[in-house]
């Protein structure tokens, strides 16, 4: 855009304000000439419109009525030539353009109203190539933001500054929390979720525009394959050119290329995580650090827990760390779901996952994890129950709540004993009650004793005395069912349903020998 400013400085005394002072920086859409008394029908508004006088009409009266129409139509400036019909300019037109907030300015005698035309439009190529310029300089000072290790944050930052506004991006879904820049329009950040959560839920795969806070908010899919990545939500409290939307369209598809890169990385590391862990796993440890080693995923931790859990397939191996917390163990506080979240040393086998986490991060999240249960029953004794001593914990979804699973962990291994656990702790991993998490390193007895306890604790049906009467008459089905004066047909559903609820073979050897010296202690 150029304006009248910059254009009368560009002509010098060519074109000069009629009363002496600072020209103002009004934005001018053209410069147009006409000599007709009423020229609105061909112009759009924001025009210096250069006349010689003749429409003038001579009057005082006719010249108001010339001025209150070109203000009407919304004309910047009028500019007069002097030579052609006047040698000065008329103190009424003066007064006129004053009153009617129209600019006025002198072409004297001799300059070619050509000449006027002319400047304004090398002016107006000069702004193209220089906006051309900067926005392709903005786009090239982004594109080397996303090679940076804090992409996201230089690139959220450089496009609220190019825009002079502020921006957020909001990942889709994956509990990481959101950037924005600058700092104080975190504020902004809840209403941004709720309106974002509603995009969402409604699938919307492209830009929609919202008011918050009196102000538009233009939001965009960042589109991974045909999933949604996450949110880029600009507000710049302006109405947005055509490069600034090029700007922001350079953005979306390099936070697009960006999240399509993580993810090709996120399935390399997993799958090299596999590998690693099944080659220690198989007591390979060497190979297994040579693997890691080449496959750049860091140096191997010096001790490990196993972790195997009861899944059906591997692709719900990332849900089992929302199930993690729900687990009830003998003992102790849940396992950190964050520990297996992050574990990389993960594979799937024979209907269970195996997860080998490095016992020192296991520790440290235990830690972290108690501190915080501490601080918040410490916030809740202050408000008397009534407060909130944070954001509530990530819901694990439908993929997570709709399994029923059972888990098993070892003490502390080193790489060298993962090998000889491997079968103990997917014995116990299978045998576990639903719903638990053992220890390896409890006894049979204490294992059997949490059977009994689940068996007890249901309370649709008498399950304990139902196991007792099969496994006292060794699995006999007309013998146990006559004891309890039920029809066969019922015993079996009763087993069925206790065979669920503890995850175990009732007819297995091994845990009906457990199960039943388990009961006698408990006088069954």
């Amino acid at each position: 855009m150029v304006s009248l400013a910059q254009l009368s400085n560009e002509l010098g005394e060519s074109l000069r304000p009629a009363v002496p002072g600072p020209v103002p920086g009004l934005q001018l859409s053209g410069v147009h000439v006409s000599e007709l008394t009423d020229p609105g029908a061909y112009l759009e508004g924001g025009e210096l419109l250069l006349t010689t006088g003749i429409p003038l009409g001579g009057t005082a009266d006719a010249v108001d009525e010339y001025v209150q129409r070109l203000a009407a139509k919304g004309v910047a400036a009028l500019g007069l030539g002097l030579g052609e019909g006047l040698d000065s300019v008329p103190p009424e037109l003066v007064r006129a353009c004053s009153a009617a907030g129209v600019e006025l300015l002198v072409v004297p005698d001799g300059v070619p109203f050509l000449d006027v035309s002319r400047m304004f439009w090398e002016l107006a190529s000069r702004s193209d190539q220089a906006g051309l310029i900067a926005n392709l300089g903005t786009q090239t000072a982004l594109a080397r933001a996303t090679m940076r290790v804090d992409a996201l944050p230089s690139v959220v930052r450089g496009l609220a500054q190019a825009l002079g506004g502020w921006v957020a991006y909001l990942p889709a879904g994956d509990g990481t929390e959101a950037t924005v820049w600058p700092a104080n329009a975190l504020s902004l950040l809840p209403h941004l979720k709720q309106e974002t959560a509603r995009l969402n839920i409604a699938g919307t795969h492209s830009a929609a525009t919202f008011w918050l806070h009196g102000t538009p908010v233009v939001e965009y899919p960042i589109l991974v394959q045909g999933r949604i990545d996450g949110f880029l939500a600009i507000g710049s409290g302006r109405t947005l050119t055509k490069a600034d939307r090029q700007i922001i369209m350079t953005v979306c598809v390099l936070l697009a290329l960006k999240a399509q890169q993580r993810d090709e990385l996120r399935g390399t590391t997993a799958a090299l995580g596999s590998v690693v862990a099944k080659l220690i796993a198989g007591g390979q440890v060497e190979a297994a650090r040579l693997v890691a080693d080449d496959g750049k995923i860091g140096p191997l931790p010096e001790r490990v827990r196993v972790l195997a859990l009861r899944s059906p397939t591997a692709d719900v191996l990332p849900a089992l760390a929302g199930v993690l917390p729900r687990l009830q163990r003998a003992e102790g506080s849940p396992l950190p779901a964050a520990a297996v979240t992050t574990c990389m040393l993960r594979y799937h086998d024979d209907a269970v996952g195996y997860f080998l986490l490095d016992a020192r991060q296991v520790e440290l999240a235990a830690g972290s994890q108690q501190e915080a249960g501490k601080e918040d029953a410490e916030f809740l004794a202050w408000t008397g129950g009534k407060g909130s001593a944070g954001p509530a914990a990530a819901d694990p979804g439908p993929a997570a709540t709709d399994i029923e699973t059972a888990a098993a962990w070892t003490e502390p291994l080193t790489l060298e004993d993962v090998a000889g656990a491997m079968s103990a702790v997917h014995r116990a991993a299978v045998a576990a009650p639903a719903g638990t998490l053992v220890d390896l390193d409890a006894d049979d007895e204490a294992r059997a004793d949490a059977w009994v306890a689940a068996l007890a604790g249901y309370s649709r049906a008498e399950l304990l005395e139902t196991v007792a009467a099969y496994l006292r008459h060794q699995g006999r089905w007309e013998d146990a069912a006559r004891h309890l004066k039920v029809h066969r047909n019922s015993l079996r559903h009763r087993m069925a349903v206790a065979e669920r609820l503890l995850g175990v073979d009732l007819d297995d050897p091994d845990v009906a020998a457990l199960l039943w010296l388990a009961l006698r202690r408990h006088g069954l």
